[in-house]
């Protein structure tokens, strides 16, 4: 674990020029204390962010501490810069967090630990706005998945389809989504009902402090 710099004080002016809330406050002391009492700090990237897994992912590692989603506070919490950082090289991760980012305090070995991320995956429905990993694409034909009741919803959607004897039929082919293009709502309608998943949940370690 880096040197600590606890005896170097950091002021807290800044912070309330910008107006921070006592729980913002707290955030930063809390993760402070985390760095105290951890012999590890991970910083740690999410694709396709699902707070049902991040939730199971607590759990599973219910020994460890997560922060996540208030960059900005946790970039504080371990200091901007080389003189402001609350122990030795702590500024370098707080460099690394943008976007989807956490913490997370351990006293897990590093090896043990990439190890469990290398494996942690979780397959899901896509959402608007992903990228398609693959091209899907449905062939003329009947598509006896489907109720008959739902064929109306399903041209809503933008398949051209029509009920032939009581069995939803597709009148021609039709493209469900393009590789590596965004999904529109509809898209991800469509693949949700075709129960086909292709969002993958994960966690990136992107820097630690060990």
């Amino acid at each position: 674990m880096p040197k600590s710099k606890r005896n170097r004080v950091v002021s807290l002016t800044a912070l309330k020029k910008k107006k921070f809330t006592d729980s913002k406050n707290r955030l930063v002391e809390e993760i402070r204390k985390c760095a105290d009492e951890y012999k590890r700090i991970y910083v740690f990237r999410v694709d396709n962010m699902r707070n049902s897994r991040l939730k199971e992912l607590r759990t599973e590692l219910r020994d460890s501490r997560f922060f996540f989603g208030k960059n900005k506070v946790m970039i504080i919490g371990l200091g901007r810069t080389k003189t402001e950082e609350y122990k030795q090289n702590l500024h370098k991760l707080a460099r690394i967090i943008s976007g989807q980012c956490g913490i997370m305090f351990s006293n897990h070995e590093k090896d043990e630990v990439l190890n469990f991320f290398d494996k942690y995956k979780h397959v899901d429905y896509a959402r608007t706005g992903d990228i398609a990993v693959e091209t899907v694409n449905l062939f003329e034909g009947p598509l006896e998945q489907f109720p008959h009741n739902i064929e109306p919803y399903l041209r809503q959607l933008g398949m051209p389809t029509s009920l032939q004897k009581g069995i939803v039929t597709l009148m021609k082919d039709f493209e469900v989504c393009t590789k590596g293009k965004p999904l529109t709502s509809e898209q991800a309608r469509i693949l949700k009902l075709l129960q086909h998943q292709m969002a993958e949940f994960r966690v990136r370690i992107e820097g630690m402090c060990v």
